[in-house]
C-alpha cells in the first residue's frame, strides 16, 4: 500500500494530511516535532527534514511527498539560510525515492504586478523575499525530480495564524478591538481559502500530467480588506470593530529600526494597489473550483470560535 508524505503541520500541511486521510490515504506527518492533527490514517513522525537522507525510509514506495514545511523567520535571510538547503535535500530523497513533490507556493516571484495575476506571467523577482521565491522556483524547474508548485494568496480559513486574515483579524473582531490593516482598506485584494489550497496539492499529485507545472490554487473573487472584515463579523454575529489602517510608509519608517516591520513593509505593495489572482486556467486544469466564499468564512468563523472558547 503507497502512502503520501507531509512535511510540515502548519495550516497548509495539516490541512493536506487531513484531506488525504478522509480519503482513505495512508499519510505520514513529518516534523521536528512529531506534531499534527490527530487521524487514524495519519502517522506522525519526528525527522529534521533538512538533513540529507534523513527522508529516504520514509519516502520508500511513497506516491508523492507534500512538502509544507515554513522557516523560522519572516525575511530573506532565513529564508536563504534554511528553504533552499531543505528543498535541496528533499528533492534529492525524492529523486532516489521516484516520487514527485508538490510545493504549496507563494506569488511572491511575479512581485509587483500591473493588473489580473495569471500564471503565464513571468516569475523573476530579485531581492529580497521575492528574489529567494523565484530562486527556488528556478531550482525545481531544474531538477531531474518531478515538482508541482500550487500558488496561493493570503490565506484565511481553519488553522490559519499568522496571516493578513489570520489571528490578527479574528482576534480583533471577536475581542472587539480596533482592527488595523497593511496597506489599505478599500483595494481589491484575493485570499486563498486553505482548504482549496489543499484539494489543489492533491489533484496535482494524482495527475501525472501536471507534474512540471505551476499552478495557481483555486481562488475566489477578489475582496477588499474592508469587505473580508465585514464579511467575518457577520458570519460570527459580532459588531464590525473600528477599523484603520497601517500605511506603507509608516512601516517601512519603523522598518529602519525594527528587523520584523522592514519585512512586513517588503510586501506591502500586495495590499496599496489592487492585487487579484486569476486562477481560472488552473482550475480547468485541476477540474477544481473554489469554495463559494460565504461557505468558507462561516468554516473559519466556526474554526476560531471553536479556538477561542477552547
Amino acid at each position: 500500500m503507497s502512502h503520501h508524505v507531509v512535511t510540515g503541520a502548519g495550516p497548509v500541511g495539516s490541512t493536506v494530511a487531513l484531506q488525504l486521510a478522509d480519503q482513505g490515504e495512508r499519510v505520514l506527518l513529518v516534523t521536528r516535532s512529531g506534531s499534527g492533527p490527530e487521524h487514524p490514517l495519519v502517522e506522525r513522525r519526528r525527522a529534521d527534514v533538512t538533513a540529507p537522507g534523513a527522508l529516504d525510509a520514509l519516502l520508500e514506495g511513497a506516491a508523492a511527498v507534500h512538502h509544507c514545511v515554513h522557516a523560522s523567520r519572516y525575511d530573506a535571510a532565513t529564508w536563504r539560510a534554511e528553504l533552499i538547503p531543505a528543498e535541496r535535500a528533499l528533492l534529492d530523497a525524492a529523486g532516489r525515492a521516484g516520487c514527485v513533490v508538490v510545493f504549496p507556493e507563494s506569488l511572491y516571484a511575479y512581485g509587483p504586478v500591473s493588473g489580473p495575476i495569471t500564471e503565464d506571467l513571468p516569475r523573476t523577482a530579485s531581492g529580497g523575499k521575492p528574489g529567494i521565491r523565484a530562486e527556488l522556483l528556478r531550482a525545481r524547474a531544474a531538477s531531474t525530480t518531478p515538482t508541482v508548485s500550487v500558488a496561493a494568496s493570503d490565506f484565511f480559513g481553519p488553522r490559519v495564524l499568522t496571516s493578513h486574515a489570520g489571528e490578527r483579524l479574528a482576534t480583533a473582531i471577536l475581542s472587539g478591538r480596533t482592527l488595523r490593516v497593511v496597506g489599505s482598506l478599500d483595494q481589491p485584494h484575493s485570499f486563498t481559502y486553505v482548504p482549496d489550497l489543499a484539494a489543489a496539492m492533491i489533484r496535482a499529485a494524482a495527475d501525472p500530467a501536471l507534474h512540471g507545472s505551476f499552478l495557481h490554487a483555486p481562488t475566489g473573487p477578489a475582496l477588499t480588506q474592508r469587505e473580508l472584515a465585514t464579511a467575518f463579523a457577520a458570519a460570527a454575529d459580532a459588531p464590525l470593530p473600528r477599523l484603520g489602517t497601517l500605511p506603507a510608509g509608516l512601516l517601512r519608517t519603523i522598518g529602519l529600526v525594527h528587523r520584523d516591520t522592514r519585512e512586513l513593509a517588503e510586501m506591502s505593495y500586495q495590499f496599496t494597489a489592487p492585487f487579484v489572482v486569476d486562477s481560472s486556467r488552473s482550475e480547468e486544469r485541476l477540474g477544481l473550483k473554489a469554495t463559494p466564499f460565504d461557505a468558507a468564512i462561516r468554516e473559519t468563523v466556526a474554526w476560531w470560535r471553536t479556538r477561542v472558547s477552547a
